[in-house]
């Protein structure tokens, strides 16, 4: 069976692969032969993300929380089955958790009655009102969008609204999919819902709040991106703080009194509209931050770190770099954040690495924190992307069982998932001089061919790159 389906996917790619990309092919079709492929090619693209929903679904099933460590993705070194399926399809984060989601979907469906061969235990769907949902994806009549469009729509059951009142409402809205991309789809789904159950409205509104979530994430241009989702109520408190920030450069009028002059100083800004909000916001959280900081882990403003080489600070010429970023920072803005700030020097021997504590102490100091910090830049595990705050310090050499030293040179940072692997399931680390090596347990490779694990700190490279005497690195707290 599995090389029959291997056959059959390497036919497909192979006939997909022949269809020309060349541009002047389709510059000499004419709109409705264009038209006509766009179709098609908008259905293999569904059936693609069919096929990758069901190949999802059953990774999801072997990496489940039971299995551990042991889990498919987990004991490859992804700390979820959404990470592996980014990174071995080349899927975003959104698709691939989309296709985690829709294929559970459509497996435990697919399943659902059915006996366990192995324990005897039979299926049950965790969402048995989606079944006709999963079913028509299957099928190939619904898009794996459209299914998760759904889903979202129309909630789960209630007091008030019973799964088989969803599973109706779900079938209905299959029907109506053909017509509906999946964002009226999901509008679609979210209105039948509350036609369904008004006396759950409440309950849908408390709903959102507790979904309530604020996560960030850093481009590939060096920039970073926050998503906050808002239930209702927060996001009219935030327009409302956006609209004052901004109103009067979108043309808002008949401002009159005390306000007039701050009207007109906005107006007059030069920033976008954009630029504008996100100062005016950032300015709203760091001086709440200092005014209060009752829920903040710490005292007074936000504080970042600022690497740069001894010198490059002395002669202020090149740049820095702010830790947890790879991309540089000129001097100027080094030179503005150390004045308000204070520096720590971090010493480095002639090989790259620093100093050292050695065997009386087990855990690493502070001090021994920010020089890993700055030489390894985050979880050193893989393509693992968690930055050094989110990291924990690993000896290399066991503490307790091999009698390890507390010394830098035999200490890394991993994150507590990747941490934890390496505890758990017999990954190895070696070191040979300044550079370390990764080494998976045989049932991962048999061979057990060590890979190098490259530092994440782009200050690392600056000051490897320098010829300067002085191996030094300042990290300025500010």
């Amino acid at each position: 069976m599995s090389e029959t389906l291997a056959t059959q996917f390497a036919t497909a790619v192979a006939a997909l692969s022949a269809v020309p990309t060349s541009v002047s092919v389709f510059r000499a079709l004419d709109d409705a032969a264009l038209v006509s492929v766009g179709g098609s090619t908008a259905e293999l693209k569904r059936l693609a993300d069919t096929l990758l929903a069901v190949v999802a679904g059953e990774i999801a099933s072997r990496s489940t929380r039971s299995h551990g460590h042991d889990g498919l993705a987990q004991r490859s070194g992804y700390r979820s089955p959404e990470e592996f399926v980014k990174a071995t399809t080349g899927a975003t984060g959104r698709e691939a958790v989309t296709a985690v989601r829709v294929g559970r979907m459509v497996r435990e469906a697919a399943l659902d009655g059915t006996p366990d061969p192995a324990t005897g235990s039979v299926f049950s769907s965790a969402e048995p009102w989606l079944v006709p949902v999963a079913t028509a994806v299957a099928a190939g009549t619904l898009s794996v969008a459209g299914a998760d469009a759904i889903r979202a729509g129309l909630g789960v059951p209630t007091e008030n609204v019973p799964s088989a009142a969803l599973s109706e409402a779900a079938s209905t809205l299959v029907a109506e999919a053909a017509t509906l991309d999946p964002d009226r789809l999901q509008r679609q789904a979210r209105e039948l819902r509350d036609d369904l159950d008004e006396a759950g409205i409440a309950d849908r509104e408390r709903e959102r709040f507790e979904a309530r979530s604020l996560k960030h994430y850093r481009l590939s241009n060096g920039m970073g991106s926050l998503v906050w989702d808002l239930d209702p109520e927060s996001y009219a408190v935030v327009t409302e703080l956006y609209d004052r920030a901004t109103s009067p450069k979108r043309g808002v009028r008949f401002v009159s009194g005390p306000h007039q002059e701050t009207a007109d100083r906005i107006l007059n800004d030069p920033r976008s509209i954009e630029q504008l909000a996100s100062d005016t916001l950032l300015g709203l959280l760091q001086a709440g931050a200092s005014t209060d900081s009752a829920e903040l882990l710490g005292d007074g403003g936000a504080a970042i770190r600022v690497l740069v080489t001894a010198p490059t600070l002395e002669s202020r010429t090149g740049h820095g770099r702010i830790e947890g970023s790879p991309d540089p920072v000129s001097i100027e803005t080094v030179e503005r954040l150390v004045c308000n700030g204070t520096t720590t020097a971090v010493v480095f021997d002639d090989t790259g690495q620093p100093l050292d504590v050695g065997r009386e102490q087990r855990f690493f100091t502070r001090k021994q924190r920010i020089a890993l910090t700055v030489r390894d830049g985050g979880c050193r595990f893989g393509a693992c992307d968690r930055p050094p705050s989110m990291a924990e310090a690993h000896h290399i050499h066991h503490w307790a069982r091999d009698g390890g030293r507390t010394d830098v040179k035999d200490g890394i940072l991993l994150c507590k998932f990747h941490h934890l692997l390496m505890h758990n399931n017999g990954w190895e680390i070696e070191r040979e001089g300044s550079d370390y090596y990764l080494i998976p347990p045989t049932d991962i490779d048999p061979q057990q061919r060590r890979t190098l694990m490259p530092s994440k700190s782009a200050a690392m490279r600056d000051l490897q790159r320098e010829l300067a005497p002085h191996p030094r690195l300042e990290g300025a707290p500010t």
